[in-house]
């Protein structure tokens, strides 16, 4: 995603540009919050109002959102597109049953829960979190009656798994948005979250879990869920290493690369071979092919099989790509209008690190809206220009901020709290007391973990 930061196209001065940014913002928050507006139609109507209010033309307006809705689908689309594939191979071939069971059978009672935050983590590399939940809920659901471990204990570590990955990890389109607009580099950040997530789920996770456990107890629905697709689509579950091979490749691919980038001369052979191999569209699409073979005609699927499961994947995901396409509209009028140079030269006279500056926009809306993902997109547009004063890993930290603040405290304005809450039989204020402060956990501690990773790099 391209962010053009030449001279603003209007000459408003610092308080008429302020004004725009917060009535933009509000206008975002209220329709989605008051009136219910789906946030694609919002965040259109913010753009148009902020445009008006910082003195751009209205064809100004239209060909400043234009551009960065076609900027966005064009960085972050496709990649979208391609990990929603391999989701879909994930689930209609078994793999993601497959892997969970293969865990969860070889693991006592007292591991199962580290044992689900595991699974969850790595599933959810490829899954959208609402796909990770329907997933994984039965199959917790299983698990803590036929272990007689409290559903909480297990709950809390799968969730924490599956929240940690779609707010830190690429290619979720949380973080991917992120590395866009700060034009950070993919690999560092997908490493440097990598590192991040791994304390992060533990102290959410298993040791969240277990204490809140004790306190507050779900026993779910009475029925446990729905067949999965791989009993109408495969013939045959696939094997463990296929599974996991699928999810990992692309991971594999993109670690190289950074590792690459850091360790050997621009230029060499096998320096360009890991460049084209680590590129985001590449791996993911090696790892769409892998998942045609092992999970698809490895398990039985005929061609035509395997085509509905590809395709079928992508009308979920319509929904998320409009919001990020007009994310990134409403960012380039910020930027067009001047809102962006505004908080780069007032961040200059602050004592705040651009770290946590960045944090605490995400924190901001996310509360207001319920949005991770509109919390991430308007986050790293505001903040985008402070990605100068930084260096590289300085840049991709920043974008793992802005995750960390989009995962901030979800309550009743967020889809994913009614979906835990009825999942887990759970009244508002147990879901609270779990789902919410588990969330609140992963915000802190990843931008603790953020922190001091700058101090390392």
């Amino acid at each position: 995603m391209t962010l053009l930061l030449a001279a603003p196209a209007t000459a408003a001065g610092h308080t008429q540009l302020t004004l725009a940014a917060l009535l933009g913002i509000a206008t975002v928050v209220l329709l989605i919050t008051w009136l219910k507006v789906h946030p694609f139609l919002a965040l259109i109507l913010g753009s148009a109002v902020l445009g008006s209010v910082a003195g751009l033309a209205p064809d100004k307006t239209i060909t400043s959102f234009t551009t960065g809705v076609g900027t966005t689908v064009g960085s972050v689309g496709l990649l979208i597109a391609l990990g929603a594939m391999i989701g879909g191979l994930l689930a209609d071939s078994g793999g993601a049953d497959r892997i969970v069971g293969t865990v969860v059978d070889r693991v006592s009672g007292r591991g199962l829960p580290w044992a689900m935050a595991g699974v969850a983590a790595l599933i959810g590399i490829p899954l959208f979190f609402e796909v990770g939940v329907v997933l994984l809920v039965p199959i917790v659901l299983l698990v803590s009656r036929r272990s007689d471990v409290p559903l909480i204990k297990i709950g809390i570590p799968a969730l924490a798994g599956l929240s940690v990955l779609h707010g830190l990890v690429p290619p979720h389109p949380g973080p991917l948005v992120a590395i866009a607009a700060l034009k950070a580099d993919l690999g560092l950040t997908l490493l440097f979250g990598l590192i991040i997530a791994i304390p992060t789920v533990i102290l959410a996770g298993p040791v969240y879990g277990s204490w809140i456990s004790r306190r507050v107890r779900a026993h779910g629905p009475a029925l446990v869920g729905e067949p999965t697709a791989a009993a109408v689509t495969a013939t045959r579950g696939p094997t463990i290493g296929a599974a996991v091979a699928v999810v990992l490749l692309p991971i594999v691919l993109m670690l190289l690369r950074a590792i690459g980038e850091l360790t050997l001369d621009d230029g060499g052979s096998l320096r360009t071979a890991l460049d084209i191999a680590g590129a985001p569209v590449v791996a993911l699409l090696a790892g769409v092919i892998l998942g045609m073979l092992l999970l698809g005609w490895g398990t039985g699927m005929t061609r035509e099989r395997i085509s509905l499961s590809l395709g079928g994947a992508l009308p979920a995901i319509a929904g998320i790509l409009l919001i990020v396409a007009a994310g990134g509209g409403f960012k380039q009028t910020l930027v067009d209008a001047g809102v962006g140079t505004l908080v780069a030269d007032a961040a200059k006279g602050a004592s705040l690190s651009p770290l946590i500056l960045g944090w605490l926009v995400a924190v901001g809306i996310r509360l207001a809206t319920g949005s991770a993902t509109v919390a991430t997109i308007t986050a790293a547009g505001l903040v985008a220009p402070l990605a100068g004063q930084l260096d590289r890993p300085g840049v991709a930290l920043l974008a793992l901020a802005v995750g960390a603040g989009s995962l901030f405290f979800s309550h009743v304005n967020d889809a994913g709290f009614w979906l835990v809450k009825e999942y887990f039989g759970m009244t508002v204020g147990e879901t609270i007391k779990t789902w919410s402060v588990m969330e609140t956990i992963i915000s802190v501690v990843g931008l603790a973990g953020v922190l001091l990773m700058h101090q390392i790099v």
